[in-house]
């Protein structure tokens, strides 16, 4: 596959009419080969886009990653003392769960989900008319793009509570609530598991994907029939979830016992992945923004590369830092669970207490390492942190032999005059202290590729999608809803226990289990991936009370169809309907 490059220059009321059966789409694609001239470029060709647009845009940090994080009890946005990520207060209503039909966070999702949806089609469409002119590899692609079309409808009926099935380019599109949507996504699915195959790896999606996206489909079936009420846990749906897992469970798949192995360099052989998007450099819209999102401003990732920092934006709330606390009690969980906290700056014992120690007087309070081997400490970030420093013309400050300083990081973007190192507390909220750039802990579960050509804007480390934790996670519910306590309690051991390449740190195993634990297990163990909401609305916690959070509208389980979709499809009566309560 060749490198490939695309932009998107396309209206909004434009783009909705591809879905209403225009054929005057108005889509820049700037690839150097989309449909190839050989028979295997063409099936490339079609499928790479697809791919690109699901990394580059549905999955970016502001856009379907970040509604997911803020959304729930896990991630909160404030104003950054008031001069960065006000954005419009988009992120803190959705926090809040005050979202409105215009609210811009929303209103992406919306388009880079139904644009990548369109993608998919297209690339459907086109790979069968290969195969029918008899293009042997383009049997496979159409599978492929029928189980990614599965996929992108299953996103936007977590968010919206609708799906779009649409076979062809230039026809019209049906929107399915409720069952009809569900008994679409699963005939698709059906359609394409036993034909798949398993030989791609973890970058496309194969057999062992749709039969987790089944699984998925199935576990979450109660709350999609139903999405304002109390969701009916089915034991028919139960029983599919376990066998799709089962077979997966039963497959080449083995979990990491070095957890953050998982989020690192080389990740893309890791045995544990199973979907993933790829950014080993096929593509040119490969990031790292999953990394440096949360982290600090004023932190220096890469020293190689001395421009590159952190945003400080989502932090964790209070209320999702309690649930470790609340889990392991007087023991600290950096100790108790391998999950929580890996150490990779090792600071002498000589320079860790800072009492008396300032920006004004540390000059000689560092440390030396390699550029290439500084490394942040990965895990949820707590307290004073640690990173290079630049002199006065913005280089780094080195020691004799070369080798980089590392000092405490100063707090340069919200101390002003009289400096303070960068302490990231526990509490931060939507107050003015609340909202400095140093309140909150931070999410460094992604590490900062060493293998990429710069710090922040590529990355060689895979972004995950589907992996064997989910997989152990999605079995132990199903077994726990069906009754099964005992092999829910396996399953979840299996899970705590295998994370051991830091024996210290290995979580014990839970002697009991109810619905209330696996939950609390289910963030230990995909906390900064994009699943909190997800979980919160199918336990029933989406309408609690948390940091910022008080609404109780069991109607913001569903985010409003975006104003702007609303008024392109105006046109076309009843098409389109808005959801409740906005």
């Amino acid at each position: 596959m060749k490198n490939i490059r695309f932009t998107k220059t396309l209206p909004i009321a434009v783009f909705l009419l591809a879905f209403f059966g225009c054929t005057t789409l108005e889509e820049e694609i700037l690839d150097e080969s989309l449909t190839g001239t050989g028979q295997a470029e063409i099936v490339s060709g079609s499928i790479a886009p697809v791919y690109g647009l699901l990394r580059h845009g549905v999955w970016s940090h502001t856009v379907n990653f970040g509604l997911q994080e803020v959304a729930s009890d896990e991630g909160i946005l404030p104003y950054r003392g008031g001069t960065d990520w006000f954005d419009g207060g988009r992120f803190i209503a959705v926090h809040q769960h005050l979202m409105t039909p215009s609210n811009s966070l929303v209103g992406d999702t919306w388009t880079q989900i139904t644009l990548t949806l369109w993608r998919a089609v297209f690339a459907a469409e086109r790979l069968s008319q290969e195969a029918e002119n008899g293009n042997a590899g383009a049997q496979d692609g159409y599978y492929e793009m029928v189980a990614m079309k599965a996929y992108l409808n299953m996103l936007a009926l977590d968010n919206w509570g609708l799906v779009f099935r649409k076979e062809l380019s230039d026809g019209r599109s049906e929107i399915l609530r409720g069952q009809a949507a569900i008994d679409y996504i699963e005939r698709e699915l059906l359609s394409v598991v036993d034909v798949l195959k398993n030989d791609k790896g973890p970058a496309r999606l194969g057999q062992n994907a749709v039969k987790a996206l089944l699984a998925r489909l199935y576990l979450n079936a109660a709350v999609y029939r139903n999405p304002y009420g109390t969701p009916d846990f089915r034991r028919e749906d139960m029983d599919k979830v376990i066998q799709y897992t089962g077979d997966i469970i039963s497959g080449p798949y083995a979990l990491s016992p070095e957890y953050f192995d998982l989020f690192s360099d080389n990740n893309h052989t890791n045995r544990e992945l199973i979907f993933a998007l790829d950014q080993r450099g096929v593509l040119e819209t490969d990031h790292q923004r999953w990394a440096y999102w949360s982290i600090s401003g004023d932190q220096v990732p890469r020293p190689e590369f001395p421009n590159t920092r952190g945003t400080d934006a989502v932090a964790a709330t209070p209320d999702f830092y309690q649930t470790w606390v609340d889990a392991y009690g007087n023991v600290d969980p950096a100790d108790a669970d391998a999950r929580f906290f890996k150490r990779n700056q090792i600071i002498p014992d000589g320079l860790k207490d800072l009492t008396g120690v300032t920006p004004r007087n540390d000059s000689e309070h560092y440390y030396c390492v390699d550029a290439k081997e500084f490394e942040m400490d990965r895990g949820i970030l707590r307290g004073i942190i640690w990173g290079p420093r630049k002199d006065s013309r913005g280089n780094i400050l080195t020691c004799a032999d070369g080798k980089v300083r590392i000092y405490p990081v100063i707090n340069r973007r919200t101390s002003g005059a009289n400096l303070t190192y960068v302490d990231h507390t526990r509490n931060v909220d939507f107050s003015g202290p609340g909202s400095l750039h140093n309140t909150g802990y931070r999410f460094s579960k992604y590490q900062f590729s060493r293998t990429a050509p710069n710090c922040c804007s590529y990355s060689s480390v895979d972004l995950v999608l589907i992996r064997l934790g989910e997989i152990y996670l999605m079995r132990a519910e199903a077994r726990l809803r069906n009754g099964d306590n005992a092999g829910a309690l396996a399953d979840i051991n299996t899970l705590r226990t295998s994370r051991n390449a830091r024996p210290d740190q290995t979580p014990d195993a839970l002697n009991t289990i109810d619905l209330n634990i696996l939950f609390r297990e289910s963030g230990f163990e995909l906390y900064w991936e994009g699943f909190r909401r997800n979980y919160q609305i199918r336990f029933g916690k989406y309408e609690g009370n948390w940091t910022g959070k008080t609404d109780r509208d069991v109607n913001k389980r569903l985010f409003p169809v975006p104003q702007r979709a609303m008024d392109g499809a105006s046109g076309e009566e009843g098409f389109l309907v808005q959801n409740p309560g906005y």
